[in-house]
């Protein structure tokens, strides 16, 4: 998924600032902006009341609040929630069904991806997945020829791990994955990268029981 996309908070706080003779005084209650930019993690299913992201950036309050925690969050939404769509610099307000590959450069990432679907061998740990590979797009296979069934994947603090259940993702976290579930893994790595190179890269994003969609 290539949206990127600007989550905007707007969270009521007691306002504080200094008086006249530098004491802190609160004044009345307002809503100050939590900026948070990343990209769409999973599509929504219809109507969804919260959105998966991987945060990549964001103002000051909003960076503060993200020290410490990994970059896959869900953000609730609703009724008063507004999505609004840039083109050039101009903004158009879209339904919630329009989240999808409308990026700079949509289905044009930075890197081509390697998908690697198979079952976990063994329990996540320390930033290492096994995978029993059986499927994957046309790049991973590729790779896979000659070589064994049985692999192991790298993550980061920056991979987000997605539990579906149905057609609903839930963020979860690596030992939360179940082994002997499907799984998928999904790699941004240079086209011309040798399987061990991919392995080594950290996975963008691991899935389990993700239903079927695009793997270019």
């Amino acid at each position: 998924m290539r949206f990127r996309m600007l989550f905007l908070a707007l969270v009521a706080v007691a306002a504080v600032g200094l008086g006249a003779t530098g004491s802190i005084a609160a004044g009345q209650q307002g809503n100050v902006a939590f900026e948070f930019r990343g990209e769409l993690a999973a599509t929504p299913p219809p109507n969804s009341p919260s959105l998966l992201v991987d945060v990549a950036g964001g103002n000051h309050r909003a960076l503060r609040l993200m020290v410490g925690q990994p970059s896959g969050q869900a953000f609730s939404v609703g009724a008063n929630t507004e999505y609004l769509r840039w083109v050039h610099g101009v903004p158009t307000v879209v339904q919630q069904s329009n989240l999808a590959d409308h990026g700079p450069n949509p289905g044009r990432a930075v890197k081509p991806l390697w998908l690697f679907q198979g079952t976990l061998n063994a329990p996540a740990a320390n930033g290492s997945l096994s995978v029993h590979v059986a499927d994957g797009n046309h790049r991973a296979l590729k790779a896979m020829l000659g070589q064994a069934q049985d692999q192991s994947f790298t993550y980061g603090r920056r991979t987000v791990f997605i539990k579906w259940v149905g057609r609903v993702p839930e963020l979860i976290s690596p030992s939360q994955l179940t082994v002997g579930d499907r799984i998928s893994v999904r790699i941004r790595a240079r086209g011309n990268s040798s399987l061990g190179q991919v392995e080594a890269t950290p996975a963008n994003h691991v899935g389990e029981h993700e239903p079927a969609q695009r793997t270019n």
